[in-house]
């Protein structure tokens, strides 16, 4: 039972987009870390691009770069697909602008980005999104948006806070400020971090089958924008 709801829908996301995507086109996966969504793109001539400075381990890339400057003519890519990075970019329109550079006309971005995440990649986690904040800063960077959709549903965000506290909440009472109230708050937390551990796994098994969104709020969105053809 997975507790983490949002690797199934981001690779959900992401195959079913590769799948959008006619054979022989050329793709740039922008911030492609590892590479774990190389598989998908087997029918296409896929290039990936990262700046390579987190401490992880990266897949071979085709550029070593930063995203704002790719080392690429214009028009170069039919698609560009850009997950889980514009959190850390700290100019990202900047970036944005030079991902439609990159494409043709009529190409299309793919791209998710969080709502709700601890930090993580420090010192590059610089922002988070709201559903507005991407619509803006994707017109600003002049893309025409297609879709913005929640990547996961309540129930996956309250996997993700349930998980936290199963594996945060202190034990000791003086982290609670000590006395009666200290020892009642340490006990309780004895007693409530193995209980989220498996409510946990429970609220994510259900996000993965299905997706609350009548209330509550994501962890990700998803966009998928397009830069404009020629006119005429």
């Amino acid at each position: 039972m997975s507790s983490n709801s949002s690797r199934i829908h981001l690779e959900r996301f992401v195959c079913q987009s590769a799948k959008t995507v006619a054979p022989g086109s050329r793709v740039l996966d922008a911030g492609a870390g590892n590479g774990l969504y190389r598989k998908f793109f087997d029918h296409c001539v896929y290039e990936s691009a990262d700046f390579g400075k987190v401490d992880k381990t990266y897949d071979q890339l085709t550029y070593v770069c930063d995203l704002s400057s790719i080392p690429v003519e214009n028009d170069r890519f039919d698609a560009v697909f850009c997950t889980q990075v514009l959190e850390h970019l700290p100019d990202p329109l900047e970036v944005l602008r030079e991902l439609r550079r990159v494409l043709k006309p009529g190409g299309l971005l793919y791209a998710s980005a969080p709502l709700f995440y601890e930090e993580h990649e420090q010192p590059y986690d610089f922002f988070r999104y709201t559903r507005d904040g991407l619509r803006s800063i994707l017109e600003r960077a002049g893309f025409d948006l297609r879709e913005l959709n929640n990547l996961e549903g309540y129930c996956g965000t309250l996997s993700y806070q349930l998980g936290t506290a199963a594996a945060s909440l202190p034990l000791h009472p003086r982290h609670y400020g000590g006395g009666v109230r200290g020892v009642v708050a340490g006990l309780a937390a004895c007693v409530l971090r193995p209980l989220f551990r498996g409510l946990s796994g429970f609220y994510g098994h259900i996000d993965v089958r299905h997706k609350l969104d009548t209330t509550g709020y994501p962890k990700n969105h998803t966009v998928v924008a397009a830069k404009p053809p020629v006119p005429g």
